[in-house]
This record gives structure tokens, sequence and C-alpha cells, in this order.
């Protein structure tokens, strides 16, 4: 039977009613201060992640509903502050209030198989993003929401999807990714505890009493000079500028491709961050076609030139 091509698929998800999951234990009520860089309005957002699991045979009789959300619950002994809400201190200093409250989990159903969405539609952009991570009504807040919102969806083939979004002021990538490996660790019952333990010591990172700069920080400068250009990215194409979106995807295949370019030197010591983000940085440069003889930063979503 040909598989149904992605414009004639009919896809629909079914949800039960979202939960809270709580830690597995009870955990400290406590406040901890987030640090001054996490403070800044650039970062309050939310920052969706999504992904595709096919079907494994070895799973066979598993439900990963039950093994995710058991697998977070013993997760959150360990990184509890994600169980708590953000509140606000004097001067707009955001706290987490370790309360126990736990994040948000839905369960779901889809009527396809995995394969039925096609290689192209898996890539981001994801068309059926609000399908697989269904924004819960009031939970897209930084203050007082939960601080993880997670949503596991079956397929009829036995593969899944899981999609988690989270508030980034409470974690970076790399850090984020620290979590996860830790929920897989509890998913495969491989551990009781995580093999790298969380460390919060933010206060390390605010600035000092009173604020002493050691340094120039050109990416908070107003530039005044009347030629500068600056380019929103968040503008509507047809607004300012001719900007488009595209998603391209990284594997290592292309990622050998790129460091083929780089002196014989750099090409086993770089890691994959530091070839990609210097080959994302040097594209976009040419393509914006700034000013060689202008110095150029970037604040937040703006470069300005």
């Amino acid at each position: 039977m040909a598989t149904p091509s992605p414009s004639s698929l009919v896809f629909s998800v079914r949800r039960r009613e979202p939960e809270l999951v709580v830690p597995a234990k009870p955990t400290p009520l406590e406040i901890k201060q987030l640090s001054d860089i996490d403070d800044q309005e650039g970062f309050r957002f939310q920052v969706p992640v999504i992904m595709f699991y096919k079907s494994d045979p070895s799973m066979k009789g598993k439900d990963p509903v039950k093994v995710i959300r058991e697998a977070l619950a013993e997760t959150l002994v360990f990184y509890y502050p994600f169980a708590g809400r953000l509140v606000e201190g004097p001067n707009r200093k955001l706290m987490v209030d370790c309360t126990g409250e736990g994040v948000l989990f839905i369960e779901a159903d889809a009527n396809v198989r995995i394969e039925q969405l096609g290689h192209d539609i898996i890539q981001p952009p994801c068309p059926y993003l609000k399908d697989l991570l269904y924004d819960v009504p009031g939970s897209e807040g930084i203050l007082g929401c939960p601080l993880l919102l997670i949503q596991v969806t079956r397929f009829i083939c036995g593969g899944f999807v899981f999609a988690i979004r989270f508030n980034h002021t409470m974690s970076d990538g790399p850090g984020f990714v620290q979590f996860l490996n830790t929920v897989g660790e509890f998913a495969r019952g491989s551990t009781d505890a995580p093999s790298l333990s969380p460390v919060w010591q933010r206060e390390l990172l605010n600035a000092r009493h009173p604020p002493h700069i050691t340094c120039t920080h050109h990416e908070y400068e107003e530039l005044l000079d009347t030629k500068s250009t600056t380019i929103d990215m968040d503008e509507d194409d047809n607004n300012n500028n001719n900007m488009v979106q595209r998603s391209f995807f990284f594997g290592p295949k292309e990622i050998r491709a790129i460091r083929k370019h780089l002196p014989q030197h750099l090409r086993t010591s770089s890691s994959t961050f530091e070839v990609l983000t210097a080959c994302l940085w040097r594209c976009r440069t040419i393509a914006l076609q700034l000013d060689q003889s202008s110095t150029t930063i970037q604040v937040n979503n703006k470069i300005t030139g």
C-alpha cells in the first residue's frame, strides 16, 4: 500500500486533560535566586523542543507515556526547581519559588503511523507543532506558571513524539540537555540518581555590590551613528526588509563537509557547535550585505551595523 502524501494526510491527535507531575519524593521548599544573566529581558520566553522516536521492537509492551511520566517524577527530585514557579522580587529580580507544584504533562494519541508524517514534515518548522505540543491556556507566562510543558504522543505504529517547552530563564541548551539525559537514565531504569548531579550556584554570575565594570560590553551600547542600520528579525517580511525564514538540516554528513573548509589544525580541535555556529554566522553576515567598514553587534534578536 502506498504511503499517503503529507498534503493528503488527515492527521489528528486526541489529548487527555493536562495534569501536573510532581517530584516522586518530598523536595526542599525554598526560594532560589536566578542570576543577573538570567534576569535579562531577552531570556524571558519559552523554548519548544520536539523529538520523534520510531517504533523500537525492544520496547514492545512498554507505554512511553507511563515510562516518561515516572522518569520525569524521579528526575524532578533532583531538579526540583523545575517543579516550582517563578516570582519577581525588587527591581524585577527573578526567583524560583520551589513549591513542588509540578510540571504540566499531557498524554496524547495520534491516528497515523509516524512514518506517514514524511521526512520533510518532521524537519523544522514542524506544521504539526500545535498538535504535538498543545499550548495549555494560561501556561505560556513567565511568572507563576509551570516551568515545563510536556506532551507525549503515541502513534499507532508504536513510535511516539516527546515534545517539551521550557522557560529559558531557568535553563540554557546544554543545561536542559543534562536534564533530559537524566530523564533518559531513569526511563531506562539504569540509575537511582543522575550520573551527573545538578548544581545550583547561580550567585556566581551575579554582579558585584556595588557593580564594578571591568570591560566594555559593546552589545549593550546604543549606537548613535546615523549611518547605522538595524535589522529586526522579528518584523514581518513585507515590512522593513525582505528577510525570509528557512530551515536547514545539519547531520553528520553536512558537518563533515563544513569541516573540510577549515584549516587542518582546526578540523579535529573544533567542536560541532563551534563549527556550525561559525558557518551560520558567516553565511548570515554575507546575506545581510552589511557595510564592511562598520562594527556589527547582535542585541537580542536585532542585528545592528
